[in-house]
């Protein structure tokens, strides 16, 4: 394998393993939240939910880039630290109200935690749009997606 070729598989792998980090980490803040934001109004699912929801979309979302590095799996990573991102920020500047099931959300307050899953949802979201578009110049799954074996030579 040329210079170019190795460079190109540490890329991979490199995206790989940071976009799955970011989707752990903002997986592990919202189990770690869940549980205090259990309380819940009738007729309206709790926030507590929701962040199970979402940290179980991220654990999907990053073992699937970790295992394919497919556009398809970039492309969920990307769908679920976008949307996430989004979530916070939007209910930290706004004062939404509750929407059918969906409660009202609204915390102006930036603590550790939240702000910490905002940098993970941000940089996966970046990170996964970098690999998409990498696994879309190619036509195929990343070029990391399998480990190249080592060739012998003649």
């Amino acid at each position: 394998m040329n210079r170019e070729g190795t460079c190109g598989v540490y890329i991979s792998v490199a995206l790989r393993l940071l976009t799955a980090l970011a989707l752990f980490i903002d997986a592990g803040v919202h189990l770690f939240l869940a549980p205090g934001y259990q309380d819940t109004q009738p007729g309206t699912v709790s926030q507590g939910t929701l962040f199970l929801l979402e940290a179980a979309a991220a654990v999907v979302a990053g073992i699937w880039v970790l295992a394919r590095g497919s556009r398809a799996a970039y492309a969920l990573a990307l769908a679920v630290a976008l949307s996430a991102f989004a979530a916070v920020v939007l209910y930290a500047l706004v004062d939404i109200p509750a929407i059918g099931p969906i409660p009202a959300m609204y915390d102006p307050v930036w603590f550790f935690s939240k702000t910490l899953s905002a940098v993970a949802e941000g940089a996966g979201s970046l990170l996964a749009l970098a690999g998409l578009v990498r696994a879309g110049r190619r036509g195929r799954p990343d070029a990391g997606s399998s480990f190249p074996a080592k060739r012998r030579r003649p």
